[in-house]
């Protein structure tokens, strides 16, 4: 790790630990935390009235639409992500129990390392667009999201 990192895990760490937040040494939450509560909380509630939507009771429902499982991995801030393709699988899978476990559909298969790094390579350039679109199909489909 360089020594930029280290300051900046360091900085976000010591943060949290002011803010009584508790730290995580590795894992999927400690990334969610240094790489997604930035803009999304660390409730997921994000910031709709900034265009970062609210992760809560909804981001299950997604994987319900081969789309809407893509989406996941093609958003920005996923496919630009830092993590390898293992760690980010690993995250998604955390996200979607954390955020929105009754949601998610009784047959979902975890994401896999393999299926990050095919979907993150081909991101899409309208996330709002693409998920008003995925929402719009879940809706007409009888899912309440927003």
């Amino acid at each position: 790790m360089t020594a930029r990192k280290r300051l900046a895990v360091f900085s976000v760490a010591l943060g949290m630990l002011l803010a009584g937040l508790p730290v995580q040494a590795s894992g999927p939450r400690r990334d969610y935390q240094m790489h997604c509560a930035g803009c999304h909380q660390m409730d997921g509630s994000g910031a709709p009235k900034a265009g970062i939507p609210d992760m809560r009771n909804a981001v299950g429902h997604f994987l319900r639409l081969p789309a809407g499982r893509d989406f996941l991995v093609q958003v920005p801030g996923t496919a630009n992500s830092p993590l390898g393709h293992a760690d980010t699988a690993a995250l998604l899978n955390w996200m979607v129990f954390a955020f929105s476990r009754d949601q998610v559909p009784a047959d979902f298969q975890p994401y896999t390392e393999r299926e990050v790094a095919r979907l993150r390579h081909t991101p899409f350039h309208d996330a709002p667009g693409t998920r008003a679109q995925l929402v719009d199909r879940l809706q007409a489909d009888g899912f309440a999201i927003r």
